[in-house]
């Protein structure tokens, strides 16, 4: 037997509890920007991926219209760190709703660095960046969709595996479950895809 849940039988918090509890684990896009000022602002976002890969566009989804959504629209720039298990306190404490006019890098201890192609930095303690110019914001519903294109990707030396392409076990990426619940790295298993049906 299954419990059912339409959008109209129960209230709009308990659904969006019940999505993000059930579309798990979500990768993080720890999203930097800048604002007009020059203030820079870092958020992380649960709802995020690859759009397209030719040409290269990321996406991620802020729910409502806040700080790192205003910056883009403003200076049509972003960076997307990886969000790293090491990272694991700092990033939750990025989540926290901090005035426009405080940086969250300075309010939480972490170091700027500068971006290639970009104005907004990138953690420096973070292992990836991808550096992405607006390419458009989709509104839907409560949300918005922002897409970028890809600029630049950053790698760490020490996180690039023998065949050039990121290490998962050196980036130990986090993602996000439902309630307050994060993932820590999975274990992996490896398997080729099949060249034909069976």
């Amino acid at each position: 037997m299954r419990r059912t849940f339409t959008p109209q039988s129960v209230d709009e918090t308990t659904y969006y509890k019940l999505l993000t509890s059930t579309v798990v684990p979500r990768p993080i896009a720890w999203v930097s920007t800048i604002s007009a000022d020059g203030v820079p602002n870092l958020a992380p976002y649960s709802f995020f991926t690859v759009a397209s890969s030719v040409p290269p566009v990321v996406q991620f989804t802020s729910i409502g219209r806040k700080d790192s959504l205003r910056n883009i629209e403003a200076t049509g720039e972003f960076v997307i760190n990886l969000a790293t298990e090491a990272l694991f306190e700092e990033v939750n404490a990025t989540s926290a709703n901090y005035e426009s006019s405080i940086s969250e890098f300075s309010a939480v201890g972490l170091a700027e660095e500068p971006s290639e192609t970009v104005r907004p930095p990138r953690v420096a303690q973070s292992p990836v960046s991808i550096e992405a110019t607006l390419n458009r914001v989709v509104e839907v519903g409560n949300a918005f969709v922002v897409m970028g294109d890809v600029t630049m990707i950053t790698v760490r030396e020490g996180h690039l595996a023998d065949d050039g392409l990121p290490a998962f076990d050196a980036l130990a990426p986090l993602s996000r479950l439902g309630r307050n619940e994060w993932g820590l790295p999975p274990a992996v298993r490896t398997i080729d895809r099949p060249t034909s049906p069976r």
